[in-house]
């Protein structure tokens, strides 16, 4: 295939294959190759928007997973994870030739292709990506297809119109390269990271991009010398040794400069070397030996070999700086770490770690997809909040008394800590320590910090409500919740119930308890809970927000009540009885039953002053004088003035 600009990230079948029998995989090459031919024949007639053949888009994301080493089914995937979505071809015949597993896996990929993340509704949004974790959760590898497939549209985005490449890069920045860092793929990451930064902010880009071009060269001999002192001052002690430099990526070069207002010159880890040996105790050993070579920064080693990352990332960093007077990092992991560092939970595939007969070492590393789905069930703006901050955190290492370290987001507070312990330290907390003094419960914790947790033994002891608006993370506050829901199920009902109660009088409605009960069920039904109770319930714990069912209530009270009420003959009569209603406070509002009044304190009004009302938010109608500042001098014309209305004094009330 010819390689020109345009299709400079297209890759063909024969290209496909090539890298295929490259790898040390054993590959179905007679099921990819009916794959192959079932979509060449499916695509034909389509081109991309570019131009360029349909056909190269599939063949060139089956290129993708190849270099990440996914097996035969991912690849099979990919060649038809459009077929069904473009073409005639139906999920049926994808079973019936290619067997359920990859029925499953090409159905995952094209529900995920449906899902339209960049949308401004926050709720549907956070519905889309609840859906696209359940396909996670049912086989990791849909979502590893999706992310090649997004890589490949994303490098080749220049075709499209400037604001679907600005959707799409926000889109991609905001849901897709969190999740690949999450699932610890690096290589996708980072590239998706630099292409979306390209298309956001176009000019930092080019500032980022020039000022490492003009040092290619000095930076390129400047990490060649650095290899080299290293390898001679190890090699006395170990043989197998294997150095590379890098450069960090733009993205990651843009968020310090612009986001922490730095200088190039104040990044240290723009320049860092990679030395990758045999076993963890070698690991420590070239640790040693760099800090004799080089002197070590201060604040600024971290060992994520013994307190790995979340996405199963380990190594050692360490920054120092040498004659030069340049700083640079130096990373130090096991072969093992490094393929687990580069790939993540596809290193399962390429090297064998854990997939074929031992199912446990994957399911270990994606059980936070299933407990981040059973933690929001029922509320998806919560779980969008989790995307958002718990797949990209930055973290915060603190000891307990016995020196455990324990790994928490920027931020957190003692509580996220005790909870991190265990569930029952967190539920039993009285108090905490931070290196021996006593600090409130809202105190953030800080590297280093040697952090205990003062329990009691009183059984009747839990967490307070206060405590969700202080913790940090999702996991401490999911265990909060349940706590409340399984312990103080009478509570929850009431607390909700009160909530509830009062978010109806924000609107006016000053129903009846039984009314409000009823209204309480019908938008319960709505969002699929049994009963009015169950609604309070959750509403009680938090398991619902009230900001989710605000909305919903003034819109379902105001549809019952238009259905409910009858019509009546307007009459000088009819008139006089519903202003005999309006008496409370010895005040008639015009029109208007059972309304609340209270008398403004910036005029004081009395009976036998001339009065006027004015509806506000939450509190009924305020009663001014006319005379008072406050009221507009047209008052009379009220057609001008909709939220001034007529109010007198009532006659019997004052008599």
């Amino acid at each position: 295939m010819a390689r020109n600009s345009k299709t400079a990230f297209y890759y063909d079948y024969d290209q496909l294959i090539e890298k295929l029998k490259e790898s040390e995989n054993d590959f179905d090459f007679e099921l990819i190759d009916k794959a192959y031919n079932l979509a060449l024949n499916s695509h034909k007639k389509q081109k991309r928007v570019s131009g360029i053949p349909y056909i190269l888009h599939p063949t060139s994301v089956a290129y993708i997973l190849a270099e990440l080493g996914m097996d035969t089914e991912s690849i099979v995937t990919a060649l038809l994870h459009d077929v069904v979505e473009d073409t005639d071809i139906t999920i049926d015949y994808i079973e019936e030739n290619f067997g359920k597993e990859i029925r499953n896996l090409v159905d995952g990929v094209t529900k995920i292709e449906k899902f339209k993340f960049a949308t401004f509704e926050e709720e549907k949004q956070a519905e889309n990506v609840r859906k696209m974790l359940v396909a996670m959760s049912e086989d990791i590898r849909v979502i590893i297809v999706k992310l090649a497939d997004r890589l490949h549209n994303m490098r080749t985005i220049n075709c499209m119109t400037p604001q679907k490449r600005r959707d799409k890069a926000r889109e991609s920045m905001e849901i897709y390269a969190p999740i690949a860092h999450r699932l610890g793929i690096r290589t996708i990451k980072e590239e998706l990271e630099d292409i979306c930064l390209r298309e956001l902010d176009p000019i930092a880009y080019k500032e980022i991009q020039d000022a490492l071009t003009l040092k290619k060269a000095k930076r390129e001999a400047f990490i060649e010398t650095i290899k080299k002192r290293i390898l001679i001052n190890l090699s006395p002690y170990l043989k197998k040794v294997h150095l590379e430099g890098r450069v960090k990526s733009t993205n990651g070069i843009y968020r310090k400069i612009f986001i922490k207002h730095r200088l190039m010159e104040e990044i240290y880890d723009i320049y860092a070397v990679r030395v990758i040996v045999d076993s963890v105790n070698d690991c420590y050993n070239v640790l040693g030996i760099i800090h004799d070579i080089y002197r070590p920064i201060p604040n600024r080693f971290k060992d994520y070999i013994s307190t790995p990352k979340p996405n199963m990332y380990q190594s050692l960093h360490t920054t120092v700086i040498g004659r030069e007077g340049i700083p640079f990092e130096v990373q130090i992991r096991t072969w093992d770490m490094h393929h687990t560092a580069e790939y993540g939970v596809a290193a399962h595939w390429k090297y064998k770690l854990g997939l074929k007969g031992n199912q446990s070492s994957l399911e270990k590393h994606i059980s936070w997809i299933k407990n981040m789905i059973e933690s929001h069930k029922s509320n998806e703006l919560d779980l969008m909040k989790t995307i958002k901050s718990d797949l990209l955190p930055k973290e915060t290492f603190a000891l307990t008394p016995k020196g455990d370290v324990i790994s928490l987001p920027t931020g957190a507070t003692v509580i996220d800590f005790a909870y991190a312990i265990h569930t029952e330290v967190g539920n039993k907390m009285m108090g905490a320590k931070i290196d021996k003094r006593i600090v409130p419960l809202s105190t953030e914790i800080k590297t280093g910090q040697i952090v205990e947790i003062l329990t009691t033994k009183d059984i009747n002891k839990g967490p307070t409500r206060e405590w969700l608006n202080i913790v940090k993370t999702s996991e401490a506050r999911n265990k909060i919740r349940q706590w409340f829901k399984k312990e103080r199920l009478e509570e929850n009902i009431q607390e909700g119930k009160s909530a509830f109660e009062k978010e109806c009088k924000k609107f006016d409605i000053n129903a009846s308890s039984e009314d409000i009960q009823k209204l309480a069920g019908k938008i319960g039904k709505s969002l699929s809970y049994t009963s009015a109770e169950k609604l309070f319930e959750e509403l009680g714990y938090g398991g619902i927000s009230l900001s989710r069912i605000t909305p919903r209530i003034k819109k379902v009270y105001s549809k019952s009540h238009k259905k409910d009420k009858k019509p009546t003959i307007v009459n000088k009569e009819n008139l006089e009885k519903s202003k005999k209603k309006n008496n409370k406070n010895g005040i008639i509002v015009e029109n208007i039953e059972n309304c609340p009044v209270h008398f403004c304190k910036c005029c004081k009004p009395i009976p036998g002053d001339e009065v006027v009302g004015f509806i506000t938010r939450g509190k009924g109608v305020s009663i001014h004088k006319k005379t008072c500042t406050n009221v507009p001098k047209n008052i009379e014309d009220l057609k001008k003035n909709e939220r001034w209305v007529k109010v007198s004094w009532d006659q019997e009330e004052n008599v």
